[in-house]
């Protein structure tokens, strides 16, 4: 699995903190927008594991912290359950823009509330999953229970919410009041799975009835038996995350693209999307690309950083073989590498002695019980490592069009 960093903004400008994660060979073959509970952040354990269990099955998984909360900018204070709907709308038509559109749209608690109605309003969600959620977003209140009159006589309260503490204005609990969501529920036309626990104290199991019962077809219910709201046990999240890829999989079209072919080694095709480029060596799919800072997505590895990786692999791979040859005890040898642009003058080995140079650092570690004379040898070795070997051979590249 891959981690992006990344940062949207939301209707007021204001800079969402999100998390791309995508599967371990960067090819998803579709993408989900997550939604957090109430007052919760994208970083919630259960949202990491069924996140992971997403990419695990392929799909790639945008989730993110809501307008002041986490690490997003803006006032949590001024926001309400249509800013969270709203900031759900700009995060999918990020991923439009900027990867792919989401198909499958995944709320959690409140959450689950608000992507029933951010998904009324974007045409490409396939799916909508809701997990836990209320049947409509004033069942919130209750949370609020002890401040409700405060809130309601002085404008705003400071609720304390799972051990910390938020300022809540009127104008949020107004906002719920003025949510039906039977009608969205009813004319939602995608499909939905609830997923619910009999034994979820914070919002009960009714509302998954009635969730249920409003919608259309093709519909499905999962009972989380023994999980409670937040999914606190890991085995419980990750089972979540496995049963939305499995179920999902009936309504996404798969992302295949065009598949990459050839006769020789490898191939590497680069179209329209940048610098992203797909590689197919032999039988395995890889992905190049530039950082954000020269202005790509950071998708996979530099070419550069697959030359580095070619040596690290052919070194670490040489190693092993000579160490079982000669049955030395060598449990792991792990290679660093590093490429530069150096001055010829500083380098006294170089027959080059003007301009810049390549020069890859390499440092080995290797760990067992080796003696000095067997890690001497091994250093040796390592220099016999075929990629090693070509690096320093005279290359030519014949290159014609196809």
């Amino acid at each position: 699995m891959k981690t992006i960093k990344l940062q949207f903004d939301n209707k007021t400008g204001d800079q969402l903190s999100a998390k791309l994660e995508l599967p371990l060979d960067q090819q998803p073959k579709a993408f989900a927008l997550f939604a957090h509970c109430f007052t919760c952040n994208k970083n919630l354990l259960a949202v990491t594991n069924i996140s992971r269990a997403l990419t695990d099955n392929g799909i790639a998984v945008l989730r993110f912290d809501f307008t002041g909360l986490g690490e997003s900018e803006g006032e949590f204070s001024d926001t309400n359950f249509s800013t969270n709907v709203e900031d759900l709308v700009q995060g999918a038509n990020y991923l439009a823009e900027h990867y792919q559109a989401p198909q499958i749209i995944i709320g959690h608690s409140l959450g689950g509330a608000a992507v029933l109605q951010a998904a009324a309003k974007l045409s490409f969600v396939k799916a909508v999953v809701t997990i836990g959620a209320p049947s409509n977003p004033p069942h919130v209140q209750h949370l609020l229970k002890n401040s409700l009159e405060e809130i309601r006589e002085s404008g705003e309260a400071i609720v304390n919410l799972a051990g910390r503490s938020f300022t809540i204005k009127k104008q949020f609990l107004e906002d719920l009041d003025g949510r039906n969501m039977q009608d969205i529920i009813k004319n939602l036309n995608k499909a939905l799975l609830v997923l619910h626990s009999p034994q979820d104290n914070t919002v009960s199991i009714n509302n998954a009835a009635e969730i249920y019962q409003a919608a259309r077809h093709p519909k499905s219910f999962i009972s989380l038996d023994g999980a409670d709201h937040l999914l606190t046990n890991k085995q419980d999240s990750i089972y979540v995350g496995q049963l939305i890829a499995s179920w999902s999989s009936r309504y996404i079209t798969p992302d295949t693209g065009q598949e990459l072919e050839t006769e020789k080694q490898v191939v590497t095709e680069t179209g329209q999307d940048g610098f992203t480029t797909q590689i197919k060596a032999g039988r395995h799919h890889l992905l190049a690309d530039e950082p954000t800072s020269v202005g790509g997505k950071d998708l996979g590895p530099t070419p550069y950083g697959y030359l580095l990786a070619a040596l690290g692999a052919c070194t670490s791979m040489t190693l092993r073989m000579y160490a079982e040859r000669k049955n030395w005890p060598l449990e792991r040898a792990r290679v660093h590498l590093e490429h530069a642009k150096v001055h010829s003058d500083d380098c006294a080995t170089c027959e080059s002695t003007t301009g810049y140079i390549d020069q890859i650092n390499r440092e080995i570690e290797l760990e067992g019980p080796l003696d000095e004379q067997q890690k001497a040898r091994l250093l040796e070795i390592a220099d016999r490592c075929p990629v090693h070997k070509t690096l320093h051979n005279e290359i030519k590249v014949k290159t014609r069009l196809l």
